[in-house]
């Protein structure tokens, strides 16, 4: 990480409000939108603090989901060096990545690549440019850590492929709890491969999880909280992004997310029906 402020990704600026308590997932199958899932959270979950986890946390090795990748930097049409993470979320025209907005802010989209599973100079699922960016106009003019989240419509040159039916996608959860077990993987930038650990997802304040862990540095931003993982490298739900509260966090062993709330929720439905366009 930078010494002059250790934030997790190498652009940016350090938000959604939550509902009352519903649990929303974003998932398409067949081209369908929006799969609404209604759970109650009970009493007030969200406690500003550090808080401790339950549990230590363990760290993952083989297996990720290879809907995780790195964003790479281009330059004559070659890759450079990657900087931030991010994943492949679900949506009917296929081709969405959600990062964090800090990742992206102030950086020229046609200069920007997602590799998905990228390990060792190597591109299993290939290489895919980023086309469009989507923010929230929240971040556009204040860049509130609340809203530190970004969604990316990629295309691989010369293909009709869509990414999600090359690597799988996750879910999107809108206004999930804290407290749940997440696995976080990311890109740390002097690392060639990601890295991966699971631990519970921390209420650091209503609108911000905390995740322990350590190892993630400067790269790692972008990295998804995945919630309801099944089996290693299985399909999950993403809660959070490695971002929001100090981009990120300014140690490696305890990193921030923005929770999504509304806001997000309308930055998903701006990205779908960009891509229908």
């Amino acid at each position: 990480m930078p010494a002059e402020r250790r934030t997790r990704g190498r652009s940016g600026q350090d938000g959604a409000r939550l509902g009352a308590g519903r649990l929303t997932v974003f998932r398409s199958a067949l081209a369908t939108a929006v799969l609404v899932v209604a759970a109650t959270v009970l009493g007030i979950a969200l406690v500003p603090g550090t808080g401790t986890a339950s549990r230590l946390p363990v760290s993952r090795g083989p297996g990720l989901s290879s809907a995780i990748g790195a964003l790479f930097t281009t330059q004559s049409g070659r890759l450079a060096s990657h900087f931030c993470s991010a994943t492949v979320v679900d949506s009917p025209a296929g081709d969405l990545v959600l990062t964090a907005a800090h990742c992206v802010t102030g950086r020229t989209t046609d200069m920007v690549a997602f590799v998905p599973a990228y390990a060792h100079g190597k591109a299993p699922y290939g290489i895919w440019m980023v086309t469009r960016v989507f923010v929230d106009q929240n971040w556009r003019t204040s860049a509130d850590p609340d809203d530190d989240f970004a969604f990316l419509e990629v295309k691989r040159t010369g293909s009709t492929a869509r990414v999600e039916d090359v690597t799988g996608a996750e879910a999107v959860g809108i206004g999930q709890p804290a407290g749940e077990i997440v696995t976080v993987t990311g890109y740390p930038s002097d690392l060639d491969a990601p890295i991966s650990c699971d631990n519970d997802a921390l209420a650091y304040s209503a609108t911000q999880f905390q995740f322990n862990c350590d190892g993630y540095t400067d790269g790692t931003s972008g990295g998804p909280f995945l919630s309801h993982v099944l089996s290693p490298g299985g399909p999950g739900i993403v809660i959070g992004v490695i971002g929001g509260f100090e981009q990120g966090g300014q140690t490696p062993s305890v990193s921030y997310a923005a929770r999504f709330g509304q806001r997000m929720a309308q930055l998903y439905q701006t990205a779908v029906a960009a891509g229908r366009s």
